[in-house]
């Protein structure tokens, strides 16, 4: 059966696509005949990959003069040719376009070229460097001056801000190198000095400190702050830390904790929304700036349009609206929003009419309609600086301009660009109303960001630094109000006198996941995770997993959903099933999330590519046939009336290097506008370019890639690759595979295995699998017990499974390589026969071999980790270890080390053991000074398997001295632990059989499980099949198959290596039953699948218990295996012992063995009574005695605490 290849994707073709400019040379474009101008400076952000280091150059080092320095386009063509001429001798780069070469082979050797530089975890790298480097500095700037309010002459400015490396201080202050795994092993954060630079004005001079600690930042692990950065493998090894470790997580009170990806819908753009029940259109638009983040709607009632606000107590017209702005001509109005179409005039004129039934004319008579109705906080708030009241009219100007579409700037009152911004919300209403399918999709991934950790702790810095400002301004001046003071002002010191709420909040929100900043109206939890460490490739995952705010609990399909727009830049396999099913999603294999670029150099080279200036233009000329808006990040900024030209020349210059590789642009013919975006949190994802049907990668550039002398960055400074976003991909026309290109093709699939993720990458022939089977595995493959990483002996984690031989699977996939899966692998290579063997395989159950288990199969350790702290009191006395004289148990205290009072590694432990005998001071009141009393308060081990210790380490902590004692267990599979494939195919052992009783085929060999065939039909999952068969081939080749999606090894080679081996095509042997000595009867589907024993074994779960603990409030048996709890009697178990009529078993299960409880009841008023005494009747006559549980007592007695008073009838029964 030959492999599925996975379909062409194709949006629909730009009309600018087919119009490129060949490769080979392409002339600096002029702009339209509105600019006027040759593009000649260099201009925008350069793109990063320019600054390479250490790389081969692509030409000889050669003298130019200042004057010979002339920018050109197509200068990544000829350092291509120029180094393809050192490498294939006289060729230039334009015979191999003009020879055509179609096939490019190995291009998915871009991949490991593109994971070195970009992707998986390099994202949240960027974002972190990115906080650091940019807005760190951007947040100082706007907030640089403290000035007294006590005496103004007095104030604090900060000049610059920069953050050190991770250090400790010794106790002689002196700065040490501080390691992640210091960190996790002492509980304490991995963090680094923030420093400023300030000026302040002192007695009778300016005086300036540099250096001045304000805080501690958290480091992000494998960032530019750490000391990880740039490390070789002896050089990790040193530090304790494994170089296959992604980094881009935070080590915070010794614990690893990430920043999960927020997904969030886009700002500062129009997003229009329909309401069918209540027959209402909205455009909404959340303005983020710097200052603020507000909402803005234009919104339909009655066929009419309004502009609803926060700042407004009710809906306010958005004819008033614009008149207040300054447009006080109706046909302007008309003009600006509706042109000369007919249809969107009549769909206007309602609202029109509504403005002249208020009888607002002019602009004066407009903000005072609003000003009566700006909400009073608002009003408020606007008041002028020495607190006059203001009129309305000022009130609501200042409304308009600050709140209302807070990121379109208003300079000097200038209201243009506000109100054509505000017009083309309406515009986009009505064409909604006239045509349904103009509504957005908010679920739609080019309407969405992604915020990393970057932008949240930027978040979070610029809350706590304010706060930081505010009260070093409260201890300012209560200084300067002092007539006399003992000293002259030293801002310096009066910074260190503060506490430290800048550490506190990094160290407070990273911990508990909870981004509380009122200041910014952010209310968020859940935001970081404990990094699980359960498997290699769960960590990973962990790392490209997106959390989204939406409610889990309501039942909405929509954001759920597998939307087109994901193809390739999210996994449509991975994510979790139940209630966060859709919701918690993963990127795919070769996406990229982009950071913030500057749009002034984007603003530049638009205009000078012939954009014409938005607020030169009347309304007629907006929407004339031919004229397209252009938007920047959002902001109207003019119009083109060469819009396939302009995009074209654009892209000519993004693939030259003049602006940065992820700034997008495309055409959206529905609303007539180009939208240039450069803003951050843009998922986007490299793609070949392809001219005039060729791809201009062609087998020679994946040559010198293979040989080293070139880079991804190359490819992209020599616009050979190119990255999109999803709304450029709708602009775009792609193939998949080479065979596909035709004249009007754009861009090439890199590989088309890439639209999965990290984890359902893992998975062999996943497109021959039905598809939740890949989605279950997605889940499992995060829960199989293996390697987690080189340095897994030296950690000491809460948890950890380790298998004691892991191996790499003998198909793999490309994902497997690149990721480093079969580095740190997680399963076994299982010789499985299909067949049924007893009754024991039913419902998924396998039959494991004796032998294999003993031989270490399924083999696993799990570490635990107890932490015991010793405490220090407040009258200086603190806990201690010493060994026991005399011995209270002397069994307990076999393995006590005389010296210390602690157990030595490698001791066997059993149930009520003592690992460590601590003493605790009998006096420990502040106060008193006797510390001469202790007691004993040793630790033991309180389950029943025994334990042996692997590490007992002393150290000290943030918190003070503790001890760490780290516990293994080897585990054999026994029946019931839990196994997978790689194929969402999960069972449990059901038997472990002899060797000798087990079939085996002609070469005398037997299989480790045996798998009832069973779950193969309604399963569907034929990757299964086809892995066993490729395996097989694999083993008796000698050599490993690839299962990668969409390709790997085809099912004809591989039948025909089973042939030539002497085996038959179809994978299937004849066995010999090992209990009968007979051969089978029929032919046994017989070969290698990789197996994964998943963290569910019996041990953990086993429980029972006879009598034990009780809740104190219920008193009833506690809950769970830790407390040695009860099993619950369910609702459901009760309905069925209910609907059996068992009454007695209900009685002796629900009271007698549970809260059986002897109270006193009266008969006359039916109320609680007790010591034969009705507290109602204040009489003992006809109290009588009654056994109910307890829990029916308490719920009496809270129904009487809320004046509900329930009576017991009593009844005689006899």
């Amino acid at each position: 059966m030959p492999p599925a290849r996975a379909p062409a994707k194709r949006a629909a073709p730009a009309a600018s696509s087919s119009s490129s400019a060949p490769a080979s040379r392409t002339r600096v474009p002029r702009a339209g005949p509105s600019g006027g101008q040759d593009v000649k400076p260099r201009i925008g952000a350069t793109s990063t990959a320019a600054a390479g280091k250490g790389k081969a150059p692509l030409r000889p080092s050669t003298t130019v003069s200042s004057a010979d320095k002339k920018p050109d386009i197509n200068k990544g063509e000829e350092e291509w040719a120029e180094l393809m001429r050192q490498t294939y001798g006289s060729q230039k780069s334009a015979d191999w376009y003009s020879k055509g070469v179609k096939s490019v082979e190995d291009k998915w050797e871009l991949l490991p070229a593109f994971l070195k530089v970009k992707g998986l975890v390099k994202q949240h790298l960027d974002s972190f460097n990115y906080f650091v480097n940019v807005d760190i500095k951007a947040i100082l700037a706007a907030n640089s001056r403290v000035v007294s309010d006590i005496n103004p002459y007095y104030y604090i400015r900060y000049l610059d801000i920069r953050v050190g490396k991770p250090s400790r201080h010794d106790s002689n202050q002196v700065a040490n190198l501080l390691t992640p795994m210091e960190c996790r092993l002492t509980d304490s954060t991995y963090s680094a000095p923030i420093f400023v630079d300030i000026e302040y004005q002192g007695e009778d001079k300016k005086n300036r400190q540099r250096g001045v600690q304000i805080g501690m930042l958290p480091v992000m692990l494998r960032s530019d702050l750490c000391h990880l950065k740039n490390k070789n493998e002896i050089q990790l090894a040193g530090m304790g830390e494994c170089p296959m470790d992604p980094g881009g997580y935070f080590v915070v009170k010794g614990t690893e904790k990430v920043i999960l990806v927020q997904e969030q819908l886009s700002k500062n753009r129009i997003i229009v929304m329909r309401d069918p029940k209540k027959d209402e259109t909205t455009a909404e638009v959340t303005s983020s700036t710097h200052d603020r983040v507000v909402k803005t709607y234009v919104t339909t009632k009655n066929k009419r349009l309004y502009l609803r606000h926060n700042s407004f107590k009710e809906y306010i017209p958005i004819v008033i609206a614009l008149k207040a702005m300054g447009i006080t001509s109706d046909k302007e109005i008309l003009q600006l929003i509706c042109g000369s179409d007919e249809r969107y005039q009549e769909a206007f004129g309602v609202s029109l009419e509504e403005a002249a039934r208020e009888k607002t004319f002019t602009r004066r008579q407009a903000l005072e309609w609003i000003g009566a109705r700006v909400s009073p906080n608002q009003a408020k708030d606007d008041s002028g600086s020495y607190g006059q009241k203001l009129s309305p009219t000022d009130i609501a100007q200042q409304a308009l301009a600050a709140m209302v579409l807070g990121h379109v700037p208003v300079r000097n009152m200038n209201f243009r660009p506000k109100c054509i911004y505000l017009a083309t919300m309406s515009r986009r209403v009505i064409s909604a109303m006239i045509d349904e399918h103009m509504v957005d999709d908010r679920d739609y991934v080019g309407n969405k960001r992604l915020e990393l950790a970057g932008q949240l702790l930027s978040l979070l810095f610029e809350d706590s630094f304010k706060t930081f400002n505010s009260e070093l301004k409260k201890r300012m001046d209560k200084i300067l109000e002092k007539k006399s003071r003992a000293g002259p002002f030293d801002a310096g010191s009066l910074i260190r006198q503060g506490g430290d709420p800048i550490t506190s909040a990094f160290v407070r929100s990273i911990s508990t996941g909870n981004w509380s900043l009122k200041r910014f109206h952010v209310e968020r939890a859940g935001v970081t995770h404990v990094l699980s460490r359960l498997s290699f490739i769960a960590a990973l995952g962990m790392m490209t997993r997106i959390s989204s705010q939406f409610e889990k609990t309501r039942k909405v399909s929509g954001p759920r959903a597998l939307q087109p727009s994901q193809w390739g830049m999210l996994c449509p396999s991975d994510t979790p099933e139940g209630e966060a099913c859709g919701l918690v999603k993963n990127l795919a294999l070769m996406t990229h999330i982009t950071t913030d670029v500057p749009e002034e150099p984007l603003l530049k080279m638009a205009f000078l590519l012939g954009v014409e200036d938005i607020s030169l233009l009347t309304g007629n000329e907006l929407y004339r046939p031919g004229v397209h808006l252009v938007q920047v990040n959002g902001t109207l900024i003019g119009v083109t009336h060469l819009a396939k030209r302009f995009v074209r020349t654009f892209r000519k210059l993004r693939r030259a290097g003049r602006t940065s590789e992820f700034v997008s642009i495309y055409i959206n013919h529905h609303h007539r506008t180009i939208y240039i975006a450069s803003d951050g949190g843009r998922i986007c994802r490299p793609m070949i370019i392809v001219e005039k049907g060729r791809p201009r990668v062609t087998s020679q550039h994946m040559k010198l890639l293979k040989e080293g002398k070139v880079t991804f960055d190359h490819f992209l400074r020599s616009g050979l690759v190119e990255y999109l976003d999803v709304n450029e991909e709708n602009d775009s026309f792609i193939a998949c595979y080479e065979s596909e290109i035709i004249q009007e093709t754009t861009h090439l699939e890199i590989e088309p295995f890439t639209i999965l993720g990290a984890v359902a990458g893992l998975i062999p022939y996943p497109h021959h699998n039905q598809s939740p089977r890949n989605t279950y595995q997605c889940a499992m493959g995060k829960q199989a017990i293996g390697a987690i990483a080189y340095n897994q002996l030296n950690r000491i984690d809460t948890l950890l499974y380790l298998m004691t031989y892991p191996q790499q699977p003998m198909v793999k996939t490309k994902t497997i390589e690149l990721v480093g899966y079969n580095k740190l692998p997680a399963g076994q290579n299982a010789t499985v026969a299909v067949m049924s063997y007893s009754g024991y395989d039913i419902e998924d159950a396998l039959i494991l071999n004796r032998a294999s288990v003993d031989r270490g199969f399924g083999r696993c350790h799990v570490l635990k980790k107890q932490t015991i702290p010793m405490r220090t009191f407040a009258n200086g006395s603190h806990e201690r270890t010493a060994y026991p004289d005399p011995l209270p148990r002397p069994d307990a205290y076999a393995f006590i080390d005389r010296a210390d009072g602690m157990t030595a590694p490698g001791a066997t432990i059993n149930q009520f053991d003592v690992m460590i005998h601590r003493e605790t001071p009998i006096d420990t009141r502040g106060g008193t000074t006797n510390t001469e009393g202790y007691k004993p308060s040793p630790i033991t081990h309180k389950l029943p398997e025994p334990i042996q210790i692997d590490k007992v380490m002393i150290t000290e902590g943030e918190d003070g001295s503790l001890i760490k004692i780290l516990t293994r267990q080897t585990r054999r599979p026994e029946l019931g632990d839990k196994f997978s494939s790689r194929h969402g195919q999960k069972g449990v052992c059901g038997l472990i059989v002899p060797q000798a009783d087990m079939p085996f085929n002609d070469q005398g060999i037997v299989p480790d499980i045996i798998m009832n065939p069973h779950g193969f039909p309604s399963r569907m999952t034929v990757g299964k099949m086809i892995e066993l068969l490729s395996g097989k081939a694999g083993v008796l080749a000698g050599k490993l198959q690839y299962g990668t999606a969409f390709g790997g090894s085809k099912v004809v080679d591989m039948s025909q290596i089973l042939i030539d081996k002497g085996f038959s095509y179809a994978g299937k042997d004849m066995l010999t039953s090992g209990i009968t000595g007979q051969p089978m009867e029929a032919y046994v589907y017989f070969g290698p699948i990789y197996y994964q024993k998943l963290k569910h074994m019996v041990m953990d779960k086993m429980h029972a218990r006879p009598t034990g603990p009780r809740a104190n409030l219920t008193r009833q048996p506690t809950e769970g295996r830790s407390k040695d709890g009860g099993l619950r009697l369910g609702e459901m178990e009760r309905d069925c012992l209910i609907g059996y009529g068992a009454t007695q078993l209900l009685l002796e299960r629900l009271m007698i063995s549970s809260d059986a409880f002897e109270t006193q009841v009266c008969e006359t008023c039916g109320m609680l009574g007790y010591n034969n005494w009705c507290p109602k009747c204040k009489s003992g006559k006809g109290v009588i005695g009654l056994t109910i549980p307890y829990a029916a007592k308490l719920l009496i007695q809270e129904l009487m605490g809320m004046n509900i008073m329930p009576k017991l009838c009593m009844e005689d029964t006899v």
